[in-house]
């Protein structure tokens, strides 16, 4: 078993990448604590052989981000992996045409959920003498054309906190690194999301989105997610990998 008996906290666990990380570490042998905003966790806890908890959890509010940790040091006693993959898109909409409400629930979500994770997780990788930190970001960390503003500055700016995390605690064995999924098949965007879409915005989107070479699956993401909470990549650290089929080649 790679991650036999580590600790791993994963946010947005209940569905989706999120969901298939869980299962994929706990059948590896990690004691996984997963997050998420509804509770819905019954799938995972009939597939995890005894190695989940499930929790709900808003990243957004900084409480329930330190709860959240807290719950994993109750139970397992400390804390190897955190997993920030919980996040929501925005709407499509352009620099002009965001309004306040929208970009600040973007970032609370995608980035001040994650900093507040980050930060309190990482006097436990320090008490265990290293750990792996994982942020779910997008394509849209790399490029611009697949996203709105919003959630395309979000997924930029957890680039920079993945980045600086590895920096400032690479001599502590610390090593945070982020995966840039291409398009998924994951309920991120719904049904009424895509009726809620901003016209003119969505439709600058689609050149770049007909470039994609294909949809891939959540388990797809949770393969690499599993790599980087390995000790099989013990000296890969402050990377931006993108899981895109070569989207991002063109």
């Amino acid at each position: 078993m790679r991650l036999k008996n580590k600790v791993a906290v994963i946010t947005g666990a209940a569905s989706g990448m999120g969901k298939a990380m869980a299962i994929r570490f706990a059948k590896e042998g990690a004691l996984v604590v997963g997050g998420d905003i509804t509770d819905d966790f019954a799938d995972i806890i009939s597939k995890a052989e005894g190695r989940f908890t499930g929790v709900k959890c808003n990243v957004a509010e900084r409480s329930q981000c330190e709860a959240l940790i807290d719950k994993a040091v109750a139970l397992h006693g400390g804390l190897d992996i955190l997993c920030n993959n919980a996040g929501i898109m925005d709407k499509m909409h352009g620099p002009m045409d965001i309004t306040d409400e929208l970009w600040r629930r973007i970032m609370s979500v995608n980035v001040d959920g994650p900093m507040y994770l980050t930060r309190h997780a990482l006097p436990l990788l320090l008490k265990r003498g290293g750990g792996s930190i994982i942020n779910t970001a997008s394509t849209s960390a790399l490029s611009a054309g697949s996203a709105g503003t919003a959630y395309t500055a979000s997924k930029h700016a957890l680039a920079g906190l993945t980045l600086s995390t590895a920096w400032m605690h690479a001599l502590d064995n610390i090593r945070c690194n982020a995966i840039a999924p291409g398009g998924v098949r994951t309920n991120i965007v719904t049904q009424e999301q895509y009726a809620q879409f901003d016209p003119k915005g969505f439709k600058r989107t689609q050149p770049f989105q007909a470039l994609m070479p294909k949809l891939l699956e959540a388990d797809d993401i949770a393969d690499l997610a599993l790599f980087l909470a390995s000790d099989e990549s013990k000296h890969i650290n402050g990377t931006i990998i993108p899981v895109d089929a070569g989207w991002l080649a063109l």
